[in-house]
């Protein structure tokens, strides 16, 4: 289903866009962005993940310094917000769990678009709740490949802009010394620098470069 196909909109449609941001890089505010003009959403909620359950194992960067990166990422577009909610809950954070919160927060009246990426539809299924998670949101399948979405009630396929940058990327790039420009906005390149981040780790320094425990977003 397209983007054209579009479910009827309700009074309001708020994105939810989730994910461990680790770091948030250039590629996510464009899709980010992309979904927003395509959907016509009031706005887009980043969400930083605690602690992905699809990512264990891995060590993420202190919630408080990818935190701090999200918000000033998020700074891009008067549309994005940052929104904490699964950092002040214990982890594995559940995307289930998050739109319930949300769909107390703002009642009947908005509807819930949560945005993911072609690879996470493939496994939706697998994630925790499935059913659930379509009774509480629209889902918007971000296309960057032209793959075709499969058509279902309450699901929506939604071209953006090919960006070729990852976190993967973005973290070997700064462990090798590399610039991040083109990559990360200036804000983010500045906090990575500030706290040494994705470097080899270094006295006084925990496994990712980062002062132990961090710093508190301003």
């Amino acid at each position: 289903m397209t983007a054209a196909a579009e479910p009827e909109s309700r009074t309001r449609r708020i994105g939810v866009f989730g994910g461990s941001f680790d770091p948030p890089h250039l590629g996510h505010a464009s899709a980010a962005a992309d979904v927003a003009d395509a959907l016509g959403l009031e706005r887009v909620l980043w969400i930083p993940a605690l602690r992905s359950p699809h990512k264990a194992g891995t060590e993420p960067t202190p919630a408080a310094l990818r935190l701090e990166m999200v918000r000033v990422a998020a700074a891009a577009d008067d549309r994005f917000e940052v929104d904490p909610v699964e950092l002040e809950r214990p982890p594995p954070s559940y995307t289930v769990d998050t739109l319930e919160t949300l769909g107390r927060r703002f009642g009947p009246d908005v509807e819930l678009v949560l945005i993911v990426g072609v690879d996470q539809w493939r496994a939706f299924e697998r994630w925790r709740a499935p059913e659930r998670i379509r009774e509480r949101a629209t889902i918007a399948v971000m296309d960057r490949e032209g793959e075709s979405v499969v058509e279902e009630p309450g699901v929506v396929g939604v071209p953006v802009r090919r960006v070729d940058v990852s976190s993967t990327g973005v973290r070997a790039a700064a462990a090798e010394g590399r610039s991040l420009d083109g990559l990360v906005t200036p804000g983010v390149a500045a906090i990575i620098a500030r706290e040494g981040l994705y470097g080899p780790p270094r006295r006084g320094r925990g496994p990712h470069g980062s002062r132990s425990g961090g710093r508190p977003p301003g």
